[in-house]
């Protein structure tokens, strides 16, 4: 049994006893310290939103959040089943006071989490993580009484409000789209974009053939969109005839595309495809993470924009994008922020730009696949255990290539040459995790295999 307490939210895996999983009382608790941090922001709505994946817990979780908040004395909005993405977009519309997402995103379905969102609809700064994390500390929660206890609302019409921005924005052009005739398959891992993306596929003319679409929070493989799992969904694309394949994971902030021919867009290269469009239109300043791929920085360049690195985390790059006046920005995980219309990963706002973007260059996604710079990475994690620190690993490793690029703002990245490697800790799960990426499969999985090894050696 696991529980992950970090300043992006609560997860864990359900079942177990209390402190060692995300149990009823844990999801009380840290529920609780969320209300308290709230209402000490001081004047602003009496609203919090919550909504959730199509996990088998989802339910339980939501119900016991719902009225842990009610208890606090604030009216939970609840807009059911949803994407991470739609609650942000709804806390936006509503101004409410915050958000809770219960998801564990692309953790297994025995998993469940609650994602904590400030009134912006953004995910917590670090600072107030911490803060949440202390109060969840505390023993002396004093609870209104009964005329104080807040109201319970359910709204799901806030699913086609999300589509509706999405279409509204400037660089997606419909009209385009539908007269482009696009086939393409839909694989939803069995979660809540099984209903969100076709919606909005079939808004922009867009024929959809529908793979685990079904919201049953039964996912049919490893619910992370990475090639390996993503095996049935390339082959029927290519039986289909289709003209790409959409995958998205159980909260929908991450997306992956699959080319006509069943091979992998890779999702690294999602954002460097959107950007790419974006940037076309709009010349400006990009962000990404540590460990996303180089090719973002060369498209930027191309533009004759910045491109600049965050550390690992939504709200590591929202914060760097902000600083940098950043048009686009996101994760090489296949997240896509775009802050016209809000500051969230968003697979919706992903698959509408990049409809229009292949709309308008008539070629195929293989074509424009094969446009960009060919980069290779290399993602693999080592998991940790109680003999492992991660620190000192780390220290020895940057003493051994100090006369490398080195970046320790987040974990520790060595640039070379012709690639780069960069070493963290996970906040998701106990484990290290060690991405490598150079010009090609070979030179990339080497020098992956390479620090793996030394790592090992140290212990």
């Amino acid at each position: 049994m696991t529980l992950i307490k970090s300043i992006s939210g609560i997860r864990g895996t359900i079942g177990g006893s209390v402190g060692d999983s995300l149990s009823p009382l844990d999801i009380v608790r840290f529920t609780v310290s969320y209300a308290i941090f709230i209402r000490k922001q001081g004047d602003i709505s009496n609203s919090i939103i919550i909504g959730r994946d199509a996990r088998d817990s989802g339910k339980m979780v939501s119900n016991i959040v719902s009225g842990t908040l009610m208890g606090c004395g604030f009216d939970v909005l609840d807009v059911g089943l949803s994407t991470t993405p739609t609650i942000e977009v709804a806390v936006q519309l509503e101004n409410a006071a915050g958000g809770i997402i219960i998801t564990a995103s692309h953790n297994p379905k025995n998993w469940n989490a609650l994602k904590l969102l400030n009134g912006k609809g953004e995910f917590l700064s670090e600072r107030d993580g911490e803060e949440i994390l202390l109060l969840a500390e505390e023993n002396d929660f004093i609870f209104p009484e009964t005329e104080l206890i807040g109201r319970y609302s359910y709204d799901d019409s806030f699913n086609n409000k999300h589509i509706d921005e999405v279409l509204k924005l400037d660089l997606v052009n419909v009209s385009l789209v539908k007269s482009s005739g696009f086939r393409v398959v839909v694989d939803a891992v069995n979660s809540t974009g099984g209903f969100m993306i076709p919606r909005l596929l079939e808004r922009m003319g867009v024929e959809c053939i529908r793979l685990y679409c079904e919201p049953n929070g039964d996912f049919p493989h490893d619910p992370e969109p990475l090639p390996e799992n993503l095996t049935v969904t390339a082959n029927l694309v290519v039986e289909e005839k289709a003209d790409f394949g959409i995958a998205v994971d159980p909260d929908v902030d991450r997306l992956a595309f699959i080319c006509e021919d069943g091979t992998m867009f890779g999702e690294e290269y999602t954002l460097v495809a959107v950007s790419d469009y974006v940037l076309s239109k709009t010349p400006g300043n990009t962000v990404s993470n540590l460990s996303s791929t180089r090719a973002l920085r060369d498209i930027t360049l191309k533009h004759k924009g910045t491109y600049e690195a965050s550390s690992v985390g939504e709200v590591n790059v929202v914060e760097k994008m902000k600083a940098t006046n950043a048009i686009i920005g996101g994760e090489g995980n296949g997240g896509i922020i775009y802050p016209e219309l809000h500051y969230g990963r968003d697979a919706l706002v992903g698959v509408a730009l990049f409809l229009t973007q292949l709309a308008e260059k008539e070629i195929s996604v293989r074509e424009l696949r094969d446009s960009y710079p060919d980069y290779f990475m290399s993602k693999n994690k080592i998991e940790l255990d109680h003999e492992m620190n991660v620190d000192v690993v780390l220290s020895i490793l940057e003493h051994n290539y100090n006369g490398e690029q080195i970046s320790t703002i987040d974990g520790l990245k060595i640039d070379f040459e012709t690639g780069w490697v960069h070493l963290r800790k996970s906040n998701t799960e106990p484990v290290i995790r060690i991405y490598a990426e150079s010009e090609g499969k070979v030179e990339a999985n080497a020098l992956a295999e390479k620090m793996i090894n030394e790592i090992k050696a140290l212990f």
